[in-house]
């Protein structure tokens, strides 16, 4: 049996590696039968690759495209290359692919060996982000949650709030949620005995796992809404504001900003926003790109206008002299 395995996981990366082979060639590198052969190419179909039979004068094999996924076998340099990769998606590096890539990074590094592992981490540490890293999760980080939540695993970690003080939580994972604009923790606080919610830029990047529990029932069906209204109202300096755009049209944008939608009718509706301070929360408002009416806090009234007569001052051009 331990054989037969053995010479399907050749056999599989032969096809891999290359994807036509002639039957005689493929039985030969097998050191088998063509009989055996085939029966081995019988079992790797059962198990969902479709390789084709092909004609010639001595027939061969071809791994085509399927309609599902089977398993892949990677050398080290690609396991090396991929977990890299969906590293530096999970962390925001490909728009719309965070979660898939959390979720494909946690079952790579699940089954790396420690060599490499070693490796990856080395690699990880030698890449260099432009802008501020704000908002940005350590990829090694987002994956030591993941896998907290999937095995039911206590965390322990240090979290920053948004003043900068620092204090330590032990928590019941529940899920990673990504807003588009940032990843965020959904978890049984055990200190304060309720859910809390945790930006994940702002756990420190030593995690330790503890003991296993029986996962609860969350906080909410739709986490995602959950998360983003809570994000909406949690920083320090928050405005409502009526857009002149229906909530449809104003989500996707919101999605890379931060914020909620709520509608007023098909022209028009109220964005709930936050950040940590007035310039930036006019910032913000603008990125939204369609016209928007405030009524206050006055700060923010202050912020607009100051920013505008920036902007305002940046289209002006010197009359020119001959």
């Amino acid at each position: 049996m331990l054989e037969t395995s053995a010479r399907l996981l050749g056999l599989l990366a032969l096809f891999q590696g290359r994807r036509s082979w002639g039957g005689g060639e493929l039985a030969e590198r097998l050191e088998v039968t063509t009989r055996t052969l085939r029966r081995d190419v019988d079992k790797l179909r059962s198990l969902g690759y479709p390789i084709h039979s092909t004609s010639g004068a001595e027939g061969g094999y071809r791994l085509g495209a399927g309609s599902t996924m089977p398993p892949l076998l990677l050398d080290d340099d690609e396991a090396v290359a991929v977990a890299l990769g969906l590293g530096q998606a999970a962390a925001g590096g490909v728009a719309g692919m965070e979660e898939a890539s959390i979720r494909a990074l946690t079952k790579i590094e699940q089954i790396l060996p420690p060599r490499l592992g070693r490796r990856v981490a080395a690699l990880q540490a030698m890449i260099v982000r432009t802008g501020s890293g704000e908002g940005v999760a350590d990829a090694r980080t987002l994956s030591a949650i993941a896998a907290a939540c999937r095995d039911c695993e206590t965390l322990r970690f240090r979290y920053r709030d948004h003043a900068g003080a620092a204090t330590s939580r032990v928590v019941e994972p529940h899920r990673l949620v990504h807003t588009g604009y940032r990843w965020y923790l959904v978890a049984w606080d055990t200190t304060r005995v309720d859910w809390r919610t945790f930006r994940v830029d702002r756990i420190e990047p030593r995690v330790s796992t503890g003991l296993r529990f029986v996962a609860r029932e969350g906080p909410a069906k739709d986490l995602a809404a959950y998360v983003t209204r809570g994000a909406a109202y949690a920083p320090v300096c928050r405005a409502r504001v009526k857009v002149a755009a229906s909530a449809e049209k104003v989500r996707p944008r919101l999605r890379f900003i931060g914020g909620l939608a709520e509608a007023v009718d098909e022209a028009s509706c109220w964005v709930q926003i936050g950040a940590s301070c007035y310039e930036g929360l006019a910032i913000r408002l603008t990125l939204i790109g369609v016209d928007f009416t405030v009524d206050g806090p006055a700060e923010l009234v202050a912020a607009l206008e100051k920013l505008a007569g920036r902007l305002g001052r940046a289209c002006q051009t010197e009359p020119r002299t001959e």
